[in-house]
């Protein structure tokens, strides 16, 4: 009898998928497109994962451009998409094997505490309308990733996120959830009070304009 072929060994978890893309990218880097044939059917929860932690890793630029994909996921899944999206520039984009290499390893040593302390709980909180309304809170705090502020709150919300729903694990859902709508309505309230801060202020010099005109006149 002949011995039962052994077939490659699988990455054993999300994390080990991530850091198995290191393979994938040669000294020209990889095309989006080729990373996401890669994750395949877990895409939606791992491609989010992908472009949130290159905004958590000291040193990478580019995080507000990052977060244009990382939107358009979220609001497909949002709509209760099953399959990911990307328009055909998107797919096209080369990234760096210095990048590749760097987001795999910031995985490997820095998230991998994830997988040992989730498991699945709370599942309603991955599936069905909860899974679209925590599409469109990361759709919200991928929005304040554009902005020419700090990302790392947003993007370890999103992380969160994208944790729990790959892991089928509500708590770190909630958790995602909780930090990026408490982040945005942060952010929200600042910008009213800005809004209305500049609103008295246009006001205060055009009633005090002339007054202040016929001083300097003086």
């Amino acid at each position: 009898m002949t011995a039962p072929t052994q077939s490659p060994a699988q990455p054993t978890s999300f994390i080990d998928t991530i850091v198995s893309l290191k393979r994938l990218a040669g000294p020209d880097g990889a095309k989006v497109r080729d990373i996401v044939d890669q994750l395949d059917e877990r895409a939606f929860g791992l491609l989010i994962l992908l472009f949130a932690i290159p905004c958590l890793v000291p040193g990478l630029p580019g995080a507000q451009i990052i977060a244009i994909p990382i939107f358009l996921l979220a609001i497909q899944m949002a709509f209760g998409a099953r399959e990911v999206w990307l328009p055909n520039w998107a797919l096209n984009i080369r990234v760096k094997s210095a990048w590749v290499h760097a987001i795999a390893d910031f995985t490997d040593k820095r998230l991998r505490w994830t997988t040992r302390l989730s498991k699945p709980r709370l599942t309603y909180m991955t599936s069905g309308l909860a899974e679209r309304l925590v599409g469109l809170v990361c759709a919200l705090a991928s929005v304040t990733i554009m902005l020419p502020i700090t990302n790392t709150i947003p993007s370890l919300a999103i992380t969160l996120i994208a944790v729990g729903l790959l892991q089928t694990d509500g708590l770190f859902t909630l958790a995602g959830v909780l930090l990026g709508a408490a982040w945005t309505g942060f952010l929200t309230g600042l910008i009213w009070l800005f809004a209305i801060g500049a609103d008295f202020a246009v006001k205060f010099v055009s009633e005090h304009l002339p007054w202040i005109a016929k001083i300097i006149g003086h």
